[in-house]
């Protein structure tokens, strides 16, 4: 069930507020988590079990690493967490690493000449990825004694399965959330008033300007693996950059808004992430969650920057390696996160990792990296690195000729249009993203005026759209 499908906008959603309104607040979680799990079942129908049984693992783990007679036996504390994180960690490969390795042990046993070896197609669970990076932070933050166990099963699955974050995000820890799972009076038509607009803003970004780009991009990639233009390419290598951005940003605005409307405040995700000087201040400002994610429990654990240089780059190719490989089990999203950790570690030899002085060495550097961030989405978008060398190819070789007819009927006056407004969003020179200042306590009268049309002009033709049938999943929704 998409946020930006009919069903959700027009049943789910109203219904589960309702709930939410009419029953006593100390009822709150145990709405939020019914529906949680009712959202959950509607997409992934039997997978339901499985994330129930990670729920009850994880539960399980924090009581025990919790429990005082294990706090007097440290070597079996220990045991508990990596057992437990062991299991998280399988239960991901299995389901979303297994065909791909099958896939590659298979080639190799034909390229030796020993026969062909079987095949393990699984269906994706959806939202495992982000479902297992929660359990793991949790355990381990129980285990460090950051926070202390959850001991209400309901509290445990609404903070687990919530769904405006089940799905793609952002990836909360539980310390960010622990406070705000109590049964406390809430202000109800505060929270509506204040995440409403927010909801109607990833909306609006969503199926406005995402779902028109993406026929675009779709288009030129569509072509990417036979002949293909340089005009071509660059359109859909830059539709595909834009596509993404309002993609992913307005599903963490709807999950930052819904969240808020149930009286929970979610962490940020984005802060204009193409507004970057640099790929490493890049990535301080897309997917926030994620990031900071990989630096508590990954790269500060393998020793950060305190080894000196070298271990330092071995440290920042390991995470991006390993962030390539978290968003899909495949050579190219392999390669997209070796590049940008190479890229990581060339700007921090060069000194490019701290911002220029000069305004006019702050736009050079800010359209460099943005250029860098759009070859780096060929990887992303490609079906195959021969897709992506081909799209590569024909952007950085110039072969002349008019618009692929594919492309260009996709490239229509109307999403021409929203193209060009979503590059002049990009481009503005402002470091504040907007998502955050529309929160409804005044401000200035521009704010109040971006909070009242993407609230009664933008929503309600999104509305429109989606109710036409003219939307599509969430990108994420695959990882």
């Amino acid at each position: 069930m998409s946020f930006a499908s009919p069903l959700f906008l027009w049943f789910f959603m109203p219904a589960t507020l309702l709930a939410y309104w009419v029953l006593p607040p100390r009822h709150r979680n145990m709405v939020v988590a019914a529906a949680s799990l009712l959202f959950y079942t509607w997409g992934a129908g039997p997978y339901t079990l499985l994330l129930l049984s990670a729920i009850a693992v994880n539960y399980g783990a924090g009581l025990a690493l919790d429990s005082a007679r294990l706090r007097e036996r440290p070597r079996a504390r220990r045991n508990v967490l990596l057992g437990t994180a062991g299991w998280n960690l399988a239960m991901l490969a299995v389901w979303k690493y297994a065909g791909f390795a099958s896939l590659q042990i298979d080639a190799l046993a034909g390229a030796l000449g020993l026969g062909h070896s079987p095949i393990v197609t699984l269906a994706l669970p959806i939202g495992i990825s982000f479902f297992t990076f929660h359990h793991l932070s949790y355990v381990v933050d129980v285990y460090r004694g950051s926070t202390p166990a959850q001991r209400s099963p309901v509290r445990f699955i609404t903070y687990i399965g919530m769904f405006p974050q089940l799905i793609a995000g952002p990836i909360v820890r539980y310390h960010e959330i622990a406070g705000q799972l109590g049964d406390t009076p809430r202000d109800r038509l505060g929270d509506l008033a204040a995440g409403f607009p927010r909801f109607a803003l990833g909306l609006a970004k969503k199926v406005i300007v995402a779902d028109s780009l993406a026929a675009i991009a779709d288009a030129a990639f569509a072509h990417a693996g036979g002949p293909i233009n340089t005009p071509t390419a660059w359109l859909g290598a830059s539709a595909f950059a834009l596509q993404i951005y309002f993609d992913f940003s307005g599903y963490s605005d709807m999950a930052v808004g819904l969240g808020m409307m149930f009286g929970f405040r979610l962490p940020e995700n984005f802060d204009r992430p193409y507004s970057a000087y640099s790929v490493t201040d890049f990535w301080r400002r897309w997917h926030m969650s994620l990031s900071r994610w990989f630096r508590d429990y990954v790269y500060i654990p393998l020793g950060g920057n305190r080894g000196g240089a070298p271990k330092t780059y071995r440290n920042l190719l390991i995470i991006f390696v390993l962030c390539g490989f978290w968003h899909g089990a495949g050579w190219t999203f392999l390669v997209w996160g070796l590049y940008h950790g190479v890229l990581l570690v060339a700007e921090r030899l060069l000194g490019w990792d701290r911002p220029p002085g000069a305004a006019w060495a702050l736009v050079l550097r800010r359209g460099m990296t943005l250029l860098l961030v759009v070859v780096g989405w060929v990887f992303f978008r490609a079906e195959s690195m021969a897709e992506a060398g081909g799209m590569l190819r024909a952007m950085f070789t110039w072969r002349p000729g008019e618009l692929d007819e594919f492309v260009a009927f996709a490239a229509n006056h109307q999403r021409m249009a929203v193209f060009a407004l979503a590059l002049v969003v990009v481009a503005l020179p402002t470091s504040s993203a907007v998502g955050p200042l529309i929160h409804p306590d005044g401000g200035p009268v521009a704010v109040r005026l971006a909070r009242a049309a993407v609230t009664w002009v933008a929503a309600p033709y999104a509305a429109m759209l989606v109710a036409a049938g003219t939307f599509s999943p969430f990108l994420y929704y695959q990882f």
